[in-house]
């Protein structure tokens, strides 16, 4: 039975079911009762584990395939009618052929199962900022994950009417066969197909798949942003709030900052800060001339190595009630998860993410494939559990940003902190924003990996119009965000880091705050404007930069120093990227801010 007379919804559903051939329909309604159902049904077929109830109420364990574990970006396709539409940083397919292609797999593929039909939003129903879609799909995994990380229900479709527009999105799990393995967007036709995967990131097509490669492309023609940022509220002593989104690469600091927990200096002082935000933010221009956010998600799909009561005591916190844990390990002890870096000790009595036993005295923490918990394993956990999650999570109106900030890993040349000189500036930042690679993860340190916006895998067409469409929606906005870049991450010559990180961030963010105010100051440099180091708090601050010396402020100049050098060689990184990766399409406006840079740091 359909919950809904919407033609199109219909037509889609019927077509899915012709193609897939399943023995039966589910409609997921989002009723608690329905979601129980299926958790038990899960439970049942071994697809989920249920894990200790008093300690972990309403967790569970899922493991997949071993072929299955991240998102895949050589499978992901934009399919766009014209090649040069997708873009250099895309892979792109012609829809035609997809569409067949998806078809030749998908074929048959649901015989003797249930095909679930998911009516979800992004973005709180009935909001100026929600968009429906529709995924059917044959997981229940995936049935309850989106029921945690969107908005799912008779809702949804109720606000399309019997005649409004969707994204759809098609499911099927098939083999879990790797070189069969497709991740498909066809931004000109609102439709996304996901076939042999099961893995989260690739199958959950409300995340990067619509809330991002869609997205960005829905918001190009509709004259909005789709953009892969945390969004942060911080409440000042006086009780003024202030709201920032911010975008880093993978290994930057991006979920520790959207949900920072402040030294004991600030919350003393009054300070608090909450968490709208950890991965996404869809932007509009509101009737006020300032910029809009909201968090389209409705819970966080996290990583879970590395995450402990240290690292991030508030994305933890989140996942203890309602959560569904990928392929971490599981301690038999108490039925419950353990991950590297959740504990000090190494637990015992585990089995593997793979369900084998783990031995941990043959872990070694440089050979990843002794860990226990996959090294990408993850958490779905509802945004509401998080301790800091901010009253404004559900506005349909969202918060107004004062600020947008870059971020990357760079061991040098790149200061603390600096903000742009306008807004065509701060798109030439965000633009040219790379980080560079670890040994450990890469296996040579220094190596560049651009990452322009933090949205290098997840703009749906050509990054030169991306950046275009930058431009413009700074030409909308009477009152633009100031628009900063940070780098937590500069070393010294003996390759120790130089800046505390963590919750100390707050610090850097309060600067932030006060310029965006025109409260505090700041030094005009060749890139752009610097603070001064005696306008960042540095009360309360207990950090060794090296063995048994303190950090002062002699070391905070010089992470804020410019060295034009450096920075010229920077312009000439930058000016290679454009012409060898970008080549064309880049607006003549960042190509101006290439060229001041170039000058001043002659």
């Amino acid at each position: 039975m359909s919950l809904t007379e919407n033609k199109k919804v219909l037509e889609f559903v019927e077509q899915s079911a012709e193609l897939a051939q399943p023995e039966e329909i589910v409609w997921i309604d989002g009723s608690k009762a329905q979601i129980e159902k299926l958790k038990a049904q899960a439970v049942k077929s071994g697809e989920l584990i249920k894990l200790n109830q008093k300690l972990l109420p309403d967790c569970y364990l899922h493991r997949t395939k071993v072929n299955d574990v991240a998102r895949v970006e050589d499978r992901t396709f934009i399919c766009t009618k014209k090649r040069e539409d997708a873009g250099p940083v895309n892979y792109w397919m012609d829809p035609k052929q997809a569409y067949e292609l998806a078809g030749e797999i998908a074929r048959g593929r649901m015989k003797g199962k249930t095909m679930y039909v998911i009516p979800y939003s992004m973005g709180v129903v009935g909001s100026d900022f929600a968009k429906i879609g529709v995924e059917v799909t044959d997981s229940i995994y995936v049935v309850l994950n989106m029921c945690i990380m969107t908005r799912v229900g008779k809702m949804c479709l109720d606000s399309l009417g019997k005649n409004g527009d969707f994204i759809k999105g098609f499911h099927a799990s098939c083999d879990i066969d790797a070189e069969k393995r497709y991740i498909m967007h066809f931004p000109e036709d609102n439709t996304i197909i996901s076939v042999n995967s099961a893995y989260g990131g690739n199958v959950l097509l409300g995340k990067k798949c619509f809330a991002l490669r869609i997205a960005s492309y829905l918001g190009k023609t509709e004259g909005w942003m789709a953009e892969h940022m945390l969004i942060l509220g911080v409440t000042f002593p006086d009780g003024e709030k202030k709201y920032v989104a911010a975008a880093f690469p993978s290994a930057c600091g991006k979920t520790n900052l959207a949900m920072l927990i402040p030294p004991e200096h600030y919350t003393k002082k009054g300070f608090k800060v909450e968490c709208v935000g950890d991965d996404i933010a869809w932007i509009r221009v509101g009737e006020d001339g300032r910029l809009w956010a909201v968090n389209p998600e409705n819970g966080f799909f996290g990583v879970a190595p590395g995450t402990n009561e240290h690292s991030n005591f508030n994305a933890l916190a989140s996942t203890k009630q309602g959560t569904i844990f990928t392929n971490v390990a599981l301690n038999t002890d108490d039925k419950t998860v353990w991950w590297e870096g959740l504990t000090k000790e190494l637990p015992r009595h585990v089995i593997d993410w793979t369900g084998k036993p783990w031995d941990p005295d043959k872990f070694d923490k440089k050979d990843k494939s002794t860990c226990a918990a996959h090294p990408n394993s993850r958490f779905t956990a509802p945004a509401q559990n998080c301790p800091c999650v901010s009253p404004e999570f559900n506005s349909k109106k969202g918060v107004p940003l004062s600020a947008i900030i870059f971020g990357g890993r760079r061991a040098s040349t790149t200061p603390l902190v600096y903000q742009s000189r306008d807004w065509n500036h701060g798109v030439f930042v965000g633009s040219a924003m790379s980080s560079e690679t670890t040994a450990a993860a890469a296996g040579a340190t220094g190596v560049l990996r651009h990452d322009p916006m933090a949205m290098k895998p997840f703009a749906g067409y050509h990054m030169g119009d991306y950046f275009a469409h930058w431009i413009e929606m700074g030409k909308k906005v009477k009152n633009p965000p100031k628009i900063f870049n940070v780098n937590w991450f500069r070393q010294d010559k003996d390759g120790n880091f130089m800046w505390p990180g963590f919750g100390d961030n707050m610090r850097v963010l309060e600067w932030i705050l006060k310029r965006c105010d025109g409260k505090v100051g700041a030094d005009e440099t060749p890139i752009g404007f610097v603070p001064r180091a005696e306008d960042i708090d540095l009360t309360g601050l207990d950090y060794e930069i090296s063995a048994g010396r303190p950090f002062g402020v002699e070391d905070l100049r010089e992470i804020l120093k410019i060295d034009k050098k450096l920075w010229a060689k920077e312009a000439e990184e930058i000016e290679g990227y454009y012409k060898g990766t970008i080549k064309d399409r880049i607006p003549e406006e960042l190509w101006e801010c290439l060229e001041t840079l170039k000058k001043n740091c002659r």
